[in-house]
């Protein structure tokens, strides 16, 4: 068996991350784990699942997985080969094997993961699209989970100004959910990189999904949370990056919104509250990654056409508005307008995107 084949069989075995071993160097030659008796792998430090596939793994499987990766051109890097990326490695449970699809060099770059709910308002959604395209053009990957939600919008604002990498829950032969499909091919299109810790096959278990977020979570710099609900994911991927010494960032949002108060949960615990993407870089230190963003915003920005007036009662309406979300009953009351003028002025204003009509028949501004 070569060097690839016993990648591919570690990466079946089951349970398995570098920390559990007696001596992680082991993996440096796979070749000589294959075939060994269950019990002298046990010793070994290997789980007894794990042993067992090890000391007989399927050739015919892992042909199929060798094929694969070949034929798909999927980089595969093993836990202490030289192109495993340092700050994954340095956790307390690193990957025995990553999976990745397009550039393996993105995952040496610095990154800053963009994270939230899956269930976002238009407000957080554009609030990630607008980071996540700044801290790209300021030259950093941005990293999320290509989830619904904030999660996809991170991914589609990055693209907008730089380079994304997305970390997934499955086998890199599926995509999940499967309306990003075509988010995922932009990203590849555009030169960024997918990664999974898992092997060809393996389906979006609820199980996998924290298992990604440590990933996520250790490839960054820091993590930037945009909406969270209480019981939210990104409260675990908070948790794992305070574990591993990253910095956590979180926007505040209103009182109001169910998937702002575990971002304010994160808050009263210790996260750092940001309004902007550069107060996230100063305090990184890289102000000069700043300069560069704001020298290439200044070059590529061209004329657009001058802001649409609006007059007093549009005014009012806004401010009536504001970004919570609110009924067209108590909008009337606000704002003194007939329900005809009101509704005429609500889809002006939703159709120039600057605000969101929401479920039950609430809206929002959204800008």
């Amino acid at each position: 068996m070569d060097l690839l084949q016993a990648t591919l069989a570690l990466a079946r075995a089951e349970g398995l991350h570098a920390r559990q071993l007696r001596d992680p160097d082991l993996l440096q030659d796979p070749c000589c784990l294959i075939g060994r008796p269950a019990a002298d792998l046990i010793r070994l430090g290997f789980r007894p699942k794990a042993a067992q596939w090890l000391s007989g793994p399927d050739p015919h499987l892992l042909d199929q997985d060798r094929q694969w990766v070949e034929s798909e051109q999927i980089g595969v890097l093993r836990w202490g080969s030289p192109d495993y990326p340092g700050r994954l490695a340095a956790i307390a449970d690193p990957p025995t094997v990553l999976f990745v699809r397009g550039p393996v060099s993105n995952l040496m770059r610095p990154q800053l993961a963009v994270i939230g709910s899956r269930h976002p308002t238009p407000a957080g959604c554009q609030i990630a699209r607008d980071f996540a395209g700044w801290l790209a053009g300021a030259g950093l990957v941005v990293t999320s989970g290509l989830a619904r939600g904030i999660d996809a919008a991170a991914h589609a604002g990055a693209l907008a100004r730089g380079q994304t990498l997305a970390v997934i829950g499955t086998g890199l032969d599926q995509v999940y959910p499967p309306e990003n499909r075509g988010l995922q091919a932009r990203i590849l299109a555009a030169g960024g990189t997918v990664v999974s810790e898992f092997e060809r096959g393996k389906p979006p278990l609820a199980p996998h999904f924290p298992r990604r977020n440590r990933i996520i979570s250790a490839l960054s710099l820091g993590v930037l949370i945009v909406e969270a609900a209480r019981h939210s994911g990104s409260l675990i991927t908070a948790r794992l990056a305070g574990d591993q010494g990253r910095d956590v960032y979180v926007i505040p949002g209103s009182i109001h919104n169910p998937q702002s108060h575990g971002c304010h949960a994160l808050i009263r615990q210790g996260a750092r509250l940001v309004e902007s993407a550069e107060e996230i870089l100063a305090d990184l230190g890289l102000v000069h990654k700043i300069q560069k963003h704001r020298t290439t915003t200044r070059a590529s920005e061209t004329p657009s056409d001058p802001p649409v007036r609006l007059d007093k009662e549009y005014e009012i309406l806004l401010d009536a508005l504001g970004f919570d979300l609110v009924g067209v009953d108590e909008l009337i009351a606000r704002t003194g307008l007939c329900s005809q003028s009101l509704a005429q002025k609500l889809l002006m204003l939703e159709l120039s995107g600057v605000v969101a009509l929401h479920s039950g028949g609430r809206y929002q501004r959204v800008r």
